[in-house]
């Protein structure tokens, strides 16, 4: 066992990052392109992209991007480690695993989704697409290993019914993409598409005892995710997209410095970043106009080419999963 296997807790989206897992770069798409509905990114040239790997691996099918995406990935992790931050990364699919996810295909490519952790609580939850069903399990093992042996909580929602083959029932469905920790406060995006209602309650039920407050935030349904429309940069600093924010900014959001970004910019992931800390946030070049506003804010800009990761709907936010960020490198 490592010797700081007992830290696990996340006390906000810009507390000090300290232990953190970076996403892995698989994927299969499944055979029926009908699964993905309306979900595709609109990010330019994605969809022709994906159009051509509909049952078959990406990296078979385009061996220099998945070395790119590979490559994306591993400067994330030299920058997060040149900040002092411990990384961990999931490990493979296993062959045997693949083969059972069958047709439906596999992702290992978004761990922000499969699991989260608020607090001191680590959450496996459910995921609505049926080809990432399997994507905590390359997790599961550093999990065992990390939150175990330590004081956190870790518990799992119930799985979804099956009404037919490949058709899930109402759920819960709940993923980490939705869920943004700010303190006692926990904003759950529900569009439908990924997080939907029964997730948001099964949520607040289990946190709410804890003395968290769970509220959650409407997003239109062509959104997957909250952290698609809003990212909290520091304390009273934020990046959102009012076009996804039907219903306005949470209520406990609303003063704070707002810089706003358009319907494209958000499609493209420019909310979709990582505070370090509090003073320095990771995006991508492509978003330099937010880059320019945060730093005429005081805040440190790292930039990351992740256009190959972006055309998967997600960026520096999604690749990434926090155990530890926390003010204080011990527990509370």
């Amino acid at each position: 066992m490592v010797a700081d296997a007992s830290r696990v807790r996340v006390d906000s989206e810009f507390a000090p990052l300290r232990t953190v897992v970076v996403s892995r770069s698989e994927f299969r798409a499944p055979a029926d392109a009908a699964v993905f509905g309306h979900a595709l990114p609109v990010e330019p040239g994605a969809v022709e992209i994906l159009d051509a790997v509909w049952g078959k691996d990406f990296g078979e099918v385009y061996p220099d991007k998945q070395r790119a995406w590979e490559a994306e990935r591993a400067e994330l992790t030299a920058v997060l480690r040149r900040y002092g931050v411990e990384v961990l990364r999931p490990r493979l699919f296993t062959d045997a695993e693949k083969a059972a996810t069958g047709p439906a295909g596999y992702a290992n490519f978004f761990v922000r989704d499969p699991w989260f952790t608020v607090g001191d609580h680590v959450i496996e939850g459910v995921l609505r697409f049926p080809h990432r069903r399997a994507e905590v399990l390359p997790s599961r093992e550093l999990l065992l290993d990390r939150v175990l042996p330590s004081t956190a909580r870790y518990v799992s929602l119930p799985q979804p019914e099956i009404v037919a083959p490949g058709q899930a029932g109402p759920g819960p469905f709940l993923e980490g993409g939705d869920v943004l920790v700010l303190g006692d406060q926990v904003f759950v995006g529900c569009s439908g598409m990924a997080t939907n209602e029964l997730g948001y309650r099964w949520l607040a039920k289990y946190l709410e005892p804890f003395g968290f407050t769970v509220t959650p935030v409407r997003l239109p349904a062509h959104v997957l995710h909250l952290d698609c429309a809003l990212g909290l940069v520091r304390q009273g600093l934020l990046i959102a997209c009012p076009d996804r924010l039907p219903d306005g900014l949470p209520a406990p959001l609303r003063g704070w410095d707002m810089i706003e970004v358009d319907e494209d910019e958000a499609a493209a992931m420019a909310t979709n970043g990582l505070p370090i800390d509090a003073d320095t946030y990771i995006t991508d070049p492509e978003f330099a106009r937010v880059g320019d506003a945060l730093k005429e804010r005081g805040v440190i800009v790292e930039y990351i080419d992740f256009s190959v990761s972006r055309l998967f709907g997600g960026a520096f936010r999604c690749s990434t999963q926090p155990l530890l960020r926390a003010q204080a490198a011990t527990h509370r």
